[in-house]
């Protein structure tokens, strides 16, 4: 069972209008919209984004990307704010980790998420002072006018087309002291939502959100999307190089993965870099994944 989307013409003047009233207690389904309310639920992250470098790993990226591999093809436009970054996809990984989890529930879901700035800030180990949730309007922004092309495959589909990596977003509730966002509603893209409803999803480990650099974030995804359930997954470092998206020198990034390899502070994996074969094994950690 789902319930019809809101209107994105009526979401927007409801966000330009008066500033809702409802509580995160008292919101319901009944808008249209999925109300993000389950405490402490799994981190989850989308196949397609964890296999497909979507988000930049520079804060200020403007450039345009394309990744190309065995008949696929991405390409990433930044918008006026510029690309969103793998920072920014928090935002993805808090939505999806709650619709899975109310799917789970039985409870009926919907692509358009609203959630409260706090406990998005307190999911993601994001600080919840005022700078944390300045930086939610910039991280929307971004996140919309990032725009991607591509031949993605979801749910047995396949086709050349284009989106950001959110439809929309509004601002539902300020608070009435300041100038702080207090709640937020987003339109997801409806291929992402394919994937949650088919559960095209990965477990991540709650430690992921403490990884503070981006390449460790993105070598984490890959580790844990192709390692999966298997005690290891060898890859040459010029394939993970191409698969992380990252804008360094293949030498600089050599050097980077030789770095993460020697400190071996990923969850659930330990790396293991081969410099004679040029290849980086990922073996999956006692206790981890």
């Amino acid at each position: 069972m789902f319930v019809t989307p809101v209107s994105p013409i009526r979401g927007e003047q409801h966000a330009a209008g008066k500033a809702s009233k409802c509580s995160s207690a008292d919101l319901c389904h009944r808008e249209g919209f999925f109300v993000a309310d389950i405490l402490a639920a799994a981190p989850k992250g989308d196949a397609v984004s964890m296999e497909h470098p979507l988000f930049a790993l520079k804060a200020g990226d403007r450039r345009v990307r394309t990744y190309e591999r065995n008949g696929l093809l991405v390409t990433v436009k930044p918008g006026a704010d510029g690309c969103a970054t793998i920072h920014d996809k928090d935002l993805w990984i808090y939505c999806i980790s709650q619709l899975v989890e109310a799917k789970n529930r039985g409870r009926p879901i919907t692509p358009t998420v609203r959630f409260t700035a706090y406990d998005f800030l307190r999911s993601t180990n994001r600080s919840t002072g005022g700078l944390g949730y300045r930086r939610i309007v910039g991280m929307l922004a971004r996140l919309r006018g990032t725009g991607i092309e591509t031949n993605i495959e979801t749910n047995g589909q396949c086709e050349r087309r284009g989106f950001g990596l959110i439809d929309s977003w509004r601002i539902v509730e300020k608070s009435p002291t300041d100038d702080r966002v207090t709640a937020i509603e987003v339109d997801l893209p409806h291929w992402l939502f394919r994937s949650v409803a088919t559960m095209r999803v990965l477990t991540l480990s709650r430690d992921y959100f403490k990884l503070r650099k981006p390449l460790e974030r993105r070598i984490y995804e890959l580790a844990r999307k192709h390692c999966g359930l298997q005690p290891k997954w060898r890859v040459s470092v010029t394939v993970l190089y191409a698969k992380s998206g990252s804008t360094a020198t293949l030498r600089e990034f050599r050097r980077q993965v030789k770095e993460l390899s020697g400190i071996n502070l990923l969850p659930d994996y330990q790396m293991s870099l081969d410099t004679e074969h040029d290849h980086v094994t990922f073996f999956a950690k006692r206790g981890g994944r």
